[in-house]
């Protein structure tokens, strides 16, 4: 899993920026694998589509995943007769890889892709990408599984696509419906930062991007679709599931020890300035309440285990111990990462050492009340000495959050001017209309050359396509024109 730094934390969304008449706005990428038959059909209707609705300038870029058959032909005779047509080959297979090349190399604010059968509605494309251009949100997906949506295919596919994102929720916490619809868009200033911490190159790689979006608290915008199935399709699915489950256990790895520095990609709390105006609010509160209570339930049924387990050759207080011992370790390092959102090795020895002794807290109480209890009682039943810890447990709990939150992970207090100022007036002129498309039509663009990975990773000095010459997003990005 890749860690490398990026340009920085993104800031406040606004609405897209103006730019040159010619820039496009949106650019729709189509990756392509042998795909001489459908490419024309498609290209030619997606371009229909987009010069009758679409009210601002774009492009439709093929990326050519080292086609073996015509298709090469087919994409350069397209870009020769549409000046909105731009075409890229690849000398590797995979949508993840194409799509991280075109999507480092645009110039366009807002970045899609869909697939080249079109099974989307294309009626569902400017509500996909218009809650980008105004700000609202970071991403964008066509969901086939939204209660509006409507839906032509197979039980078989249908049975694939509900199973993965079934599992995506149960491992790795997704919320968003629909991981795999070839449907999607993205802000470049997001791509930007995002992209470089994704890894895979191929199917997962949506997946990938989506779930450490998701986790870095970025706005995932979803557009119920009609879709009909393609029977066409060449997708292998058994290889393609194998492939998405093995990326599944490594970014649920990455995710678990903190290695992703998810922390650059956060928005500000608040773009309304009366957000900036409240003080002494604690933050997060809610959530944190939610998380300690489900770590908490799940802490204790594991320790009534372990204690049922020790019990069979162990006195009560020496099971007890154990059983308190083994949980308390499993609970402060759940609540550290779930809770609290506490990422990286960083002050975890320091954490566990605090956490002990909240433990030993937990154990006065709990050994306290089975004293309590065989006192009161020679041969206390197994059920009643279950009830008496979790009755003993349940009264640390209040205790043990508010050490948790106030003293094991404390929030970090941000310098913050006070008093509060009032928002400085804006020196430079606000942004004009996006630009609508040029009456005239440009100049048509060149084919470019790629060696696969070489404009994701950064390596991209032989790339003299104009569409490599990136303009900075913000002022500290220096090589807008390096992805990583």
């Amino acid at each position: 899993m890749r860690t490398d730094s990026s340009p920085g934390t993104l800031p406040a969304r606004e609405h897209l920026p103006a730019g040159d008449a010619g820039t496009p706005v949106l650019d729709v990428v189509i990756p392509v694998y042998n795909e001489e038959k459908d490419l024309q059909p498609c290209v030619r209707r997606l371009h229909e589509h987009l010069t009758r609705t679409f009210p601002y300038a774009f492009r439709v870029t093929i990326a050519d995943n080292a086609s073996t058959d015509t298709t090469p032909l087919v994409a350069a005779r397209l870009e020769a007769e549409i000046p909105e047509v731009h075409s890229v080959r690849l000398e590797q297979k995979g949508r993840g890889r194409a799509l991280r090349t075109v999507w480092s190399a645009s110039d366009a604010p807002v970045l899609a892709y869909m697939d080249v059968d079109l099974s989307t509605d294309l009626n569902a494309l400017l509500p996909l990408v218009a809650p980008l251009i105004s700000g609202h949100s970071d991403l964008a997906i066509g969901s086939r599984l939204a209660r509006t949506s409507r839906v032509v295919r197979g039980p078989k596919r249908e049975f694939v696509s509900r199973a993965y994102n079934l599992i995506l929720r149960g491992s790795l916490q997704a919320r968003f419906s629909d991981a795999q619809c070839g449907f999607k868009a993205i802000r470049r200033d997001v791509a930007q930062v995002l992209l470089p911490l994704v890894e895979d190159t191929g199917w997962f790689f949506d997946t990938e991007m989506l779930v450490l979006a998701e986790r870095a608290g970025l706005r995932i915008h979803e557009v119920p679709v009609d879709w009909v199935d393609d029977p066409d399709s060449t997708v292998h699915i058994v290889k393609t599931a194998t492939d998405d489950l093995k990326g599944v256990w490594r970014v649920g790895k990455a995710l678990t020890t903190g290695s992703l520095p998810l922390d650059r990609l956060t928005r500000p709390f608040g773009d309304d300035p009366r957000d900036r105006e409240l003080t002494d609010v604690p933050r997060g509160l809610a959530r944190q309440l939610v998380g300690f209570c489900v770590v908490g339930v799940l802490s204790t049924l594991f320790y009534l285990l372990l204690y049922s387990l020790f019990r069979q050759f162990c006195g009560s207080q020496l099971a007890n111990a154990l059983a308190l011992l083994v949980s308390a370790v499993a609970n402060t390092a759940a609540n550290r990462r779930l809770t609290f959102g506490v990422r990286g090795r960083g002050g975890a020895v320091r954490h566990q050492a605090q956490g002990l002794v909240v433990f030993g807290i937990g154990l006065a109480l709990t050994s306290g009340s089975l004293a309590a209890l065989n006192a009161a009682t020679d041969s206390p039943a197994h059920s009643t000495e279950l009830a008496v810890l979790i009755a003993a447990n349940l009264a640390a709990t209040v205790l043990r959050f508010l050490l948790f939150r106030a003293w094991v992970f404390p929030e970090r207090q941000e310098s913050v001017p006070s008093p509060v100022a009032a928002p400085a007036p804006r020196t430079t002129a606000p942004y004009a209309p996006l630009p609508q498309r040029p009456v005239a039509p440009p100049q048509p663009y060149q084919t470019t050359q790629f060696r696969a990975g070489e404009a994701a990773d950064g390596n991209g000095s032989g790339v003299t396509d104009a569409t490599m010459r990136l303009q900075p997003v913000r002022p500290h990005d220096t090589d807008p024109g390096d992805a990583r």
